[in-house]
């Protein structure tokens, strides 16, 4: 299916400010660029690195006063993700070097803590896909999805305790739970198709039978059409923008819609996500998945 997804944010800056953008995606794994545009308003001087994860990132310096940032895209996505109920675990000694790190825990995924919650959502599932998917199945069914119950501090444990979150939150778990029993995870970021309410939006992949497969706990089954803009450890590593200054996010909008011939009537339709101060990275960083 090809989608016009984007996102428009807008901000007030009180001094010149250093940004790091993150919201080009790429080619890859069931998804193909076939068009993007990417405004900036004021114009401003942009150059582009791909970072440890191979995301996409642009270097701006933000000017005092109105900033903001326009990005478009047409995607040719995957109708379908990938299952493999069955799916072999695969041993740490025999993960690629690439793949080992997804293993450790990290700053909103302290999988050291919670191995006796996922020894628990696992007892007498087979090693792998399946137990995956029992962690995806139990967080969808046990942890509440509601906006304004998470912040910037919030990490894997405070929501296996508190029991509620958005998707960043589910996300997290997700990856601490896997990661608690050895199986690679990794928090992806980007767009899905016909999600409600429509927002930046966030799930996890596995990785097991020596390739990675996705989760998405916000889901009762399995969902295709998504665009992936960035991968990463956890939320830390993802955010779409990250500040190293003085700057207000006054509004974001985000739309996910079937491709048609004008783009203006995709934007049309946007909707206006909520603006939120911080993201789960830190309070420099927005992430938009609330």
């Amino acid at each position: 299916m090809q989608l016009n997804a984007g996102c428009e944010l807008t901000f007030d800056v009180q001094s010149p400010t250093p940004l790091v953008l993150m919201l080009r995606p790429r080619s890859g794994a069931g998804q193909w660029i076939i068009r993007e545009e990417y405004q900036i308003t004021p114009a401003v001087n942009v150059t582009e690195f791909t970072d440890l994860y191979g995301n996409l990132c642009q270097r701006v310096l933000a000017p005092e006063g109105p900033f903001s940032i326009h990005f478009s895209a047409t995607v040719q996505t995957a109708d379908l993700i990938d299952v493999s109920p069955g799916a072999p675990y695969t041993p740490v000694q025999e993960l690629p070097d690439d793949v080992l790190h997804y293993t450790l825990p990290s700053r909103y995924c302290q999988s050291d803590q919670l191995g006796d919650l996922a020894e628990q959502i696992t007892d007498g599932v087979e090693p792998g896909y399946d137990q995956a998917e029992a962690i995806r199945k139990w967080i969808h069914t046990n942890i509440k999805y509601e906006y304004g119950t998470s912040d910037a501090s919030t990490s894997a444990v405070d929501t296996a305790s508190k029991r509620v979150g958005v998707c960043r939150d589910f996300t997290h778990l997700g990856i601490s739970l896997c990661r608690s029993l050895n199986i690679p995870a990794r928090m992806v970021v980007g767009y899905l198709y016909q999600l409600d309410p429509m927002d930046l939006h966030a799930w996890f992949e596995a990785y097991v039978d020596g390739r990675w497969f996705t989760f998405d706990a916000t889901q009762e089954q399995p969902r295709g059409n998504r665009i992936t803009v960035a991968y990463g450890r956890d939320a830390a590593d993802v955010a779409f923008t990250t500040q190293f200054g003085p700057m207000q996010l006054n509004e974001m909008k985000v739309w996910v819609d079937l491709a048609q011939p004008d783009m203006n009537e995709s934007e049309k339709k946007a909707e206006k996500a909520p603006t939120v101060s911080a993201s789960v990275g830190s309070n420099q960083q927005t992430d938009g998945v609330v």
